[in-house]
């Protein structure tokens, strides 16, 4: 099964494509879609768009993985990345394509064994999980690969 993680982000939107096989899980893609900063957010939203629609066009995954949004302290960061994460949600809805959701600490328990691992903790067993010669960067990558990585582990049709 091939499976598109996403870590929603409005500033950087990291995501990464593996194939679960009955050999075991193999690294397809990865990348981030960044956006500027002083640009509309209505700019900003049509790039994840159009980036997240070329991506489920090229790679064409059979589930997306995406994290739950977090609610931080800034409400205006929270609610753009809420809308990013929306765009994300319709492009893969208008694909037909099942749709997991994992909450950031369920995320850090399946890769880590624990729920409060850092990012340092999450990038690392990323690299050695999928093998790679380093840790995927920026963090958004790295923790788009582990969704990924989540939704083969925890899902038993993956």
């Amino acid at each position: 099964m091939r499976i598109l993680g996403v870590d929603p982000g409005i500033g950087r939107l990291g995501w990464g494509v593996i194939d679960k096989e009955k050999s075991g899980i193999k690294t397809i893609a990865y990348g981030c879609v960044e956006t500027k900063v002083n640009s509309p957010l209505t700019e900003r939203l049509v790039i994840i768009y159009s980036s997240v629609q070329k991506l489920l066009d090229e790679y064409k995954p059979q589930a997306l993985a995406i994290e739950e949004l977090f609610f931080n302290k800034n409400v205006k960061t929270a609610f753009a990345v809420g809308q990013a994460r929306g765009v994300v949600l319709l492009a893969a809805a208008q694909k037909q394509l099942p749709i997991a959701v994992y909450t950031p600490s369920s995320v850090k328990s399946a890769i880590t064994g624990y729920g409060k691992a850092d990012k340092k903790q999450i990038g690392q067993m990323v690299k050695l999980t999928l093998k790679l010669p380093k840790v995927p960067t920026p963090d958004d990558t790295a923790d788009a690969l582990a969704i990924a990585l989540t939704h083969a582990f925890t899902n038993k049709y993956a």
